[in-house]
């Protein structure tokens, strides 16, 4: 924890790939306080529309145990849309996120929970 999840439908070359999963990993970790060695970052592919139109677009769900409220939030959201405009071209305007703090002891890991 914390965990970052992106879907996209945009094309990602394996360069693109690791860049974007490297750069989300220390966003995470710098914007919500947490050592890095314990944040996961994921990245999908997804078919998807946004408004009713086709085009590039983006969902990121950010989960953590703590760190996250408010301003956290939108200093997610702002460094994690540049992110994806820069690494893969997806507008801002073309990104939904989602923040959900999870309880210690509902996140498992390492044969136990941090709860």
């Amino acid at each position: 924890m914390p965990y970052v999840h992106i879907q996209t439908n945009a094309t990602v070359s394996e360069q693109a790939r690791e860049r974007l999963l490297a750069q989300a990993s220390r966003i995470a970790a710098e914007t919500i306080g947490k050592p890095e060695s314990y944040v996961m970052v994921g990245l999908s592919q997804a078919a998807m529309r946004m408004g009713g139109k086709s085009g590039p677009a983006a969902f990121c769900d950010v989960r953590s145990i703590g760190g996250l409220g408010a301003k956290v939030n939108a200093a997610l959201s702002e460094k994690l849309c540049g992110l994806l405009e820069e690494t893969l071209a997806v507008p801002a305007d073309r990104v939904f996120l989602t923040f959900t703090e999870v309880a210690a002891d509902r996140w498992g890991w390492n044969r136990g929970t941090f709860g």
